[in-house]
């Protein structure tokens, strides 16, 4: 979808975002033999700043999902929030993630970092992985990285052999999207969904094992200081597709946000 999406185009802050897309658009670099750095560091953690604020993030391109500090930015976010919609949420059946095409995908149309020779989780450890390296031979395949996880707020070394480690996070679970009304989207409408990069977080695999297909009055991030960034996040994806949320689950996001 490419309507206007309602929050601002916050020029203050996103001088380096078009720079970013450019180079994850253009697919992944080349990197001449296995487990040669893609980028330095020696450090265990993830340098600070690395993480965007999802309010300056709007179309997913840009790293993580850095907390929601100032007054000013917390009420834009409330803003954002109260412009879901909301309804019950239905029944699950017929639900298939089939129905939302074969996994990591890369010819979704309509959305960013599409048709770019990377699978779509590739391309999203990519942009939030630090420290990345590539298997021999590949350009897109990663097989380790360091990355932040906002949800747990910890540091993760992962290693491709041990892959769920970090697990790619629909913020809006795909299950969710199906009760909330995606049953009746077309196919292409839920393959969007399904590879957006505004929905989709590398994080802790434990921590998303446990979220399942919550929403967010049912489960929120371990780390509180992050909590107001996933409501925005959930936010951005709900009006995006407009896709209501239940009542509770707007309240929750309300109130992690202060409003």
């Amino acid at each position: 979808m490419t309507r206007d999406l309602g929050w601002g185009s916050r020029a203050r802050r996103t001088g380096g975002a078009a720079a970013v897309a450019v180079v994850l658009l253009a697919g992944c670099e080349s990197i001449p033999e296995a487990d040669v750095p893609a980028s330095g560091g020696s450090g265990a953690a993830a340098p600070d700043g690395h993480a965007v604020s999802p309010l300056d993030n709007p179309d997913g391109t840009r790293p993580g999902l850095a907390p929601v500090r100032d007054a000013r930015d917390r009420a834009e976010a409330a803003a954002l929030i109260g412009k879901v919609a909301t309804k019950g949420r239905g029944p699950k059946t017929g639900y298939d993630r089939d129905e939302y095409g074969y996994a990591w995908m890369d010819t979704a149309d309509g959305v960013p970092l599409a048709r770019n020779g990377c699978d779509t989780r590739n391309d999203i450890l990519r942009r939030d992985g630090q420290k990345l390296r590539f298997r021999s031979g590949s350009d897109c395949v990663l097989v380790s990285l360091t990355l932040a996880d906002p949800y747990t707020g910890t540091t993760i070394e992962w290693r491709k052999q041990d892959a769920s480690e970090v697990q790619i996070d629909h913020v809006v679970p795909l299950s969710y999207s199906w009760q909330m009304g995606a049953a009746r989207w077309s196919e292409a409408k839920r393959r969007q969904l399904a590879n957006d990069p505004l929905n989709l977080l590398p994080v802790d695999g434990s921590a998303n094992s446990a979220k399942s297909d919550s929403g967010p009055a049912s489960w929120l991030p371990p780390s509180r200081t992050i909590r107001c960034a996933y409501a925005v996040r959930f936010a951005q994806v709900a009006v995006k597709y407009e896709m209501p949320v239940t009542a509770a689950d707007k309240e929750t996001m309300r109130e992690q946000c202060g409003a």
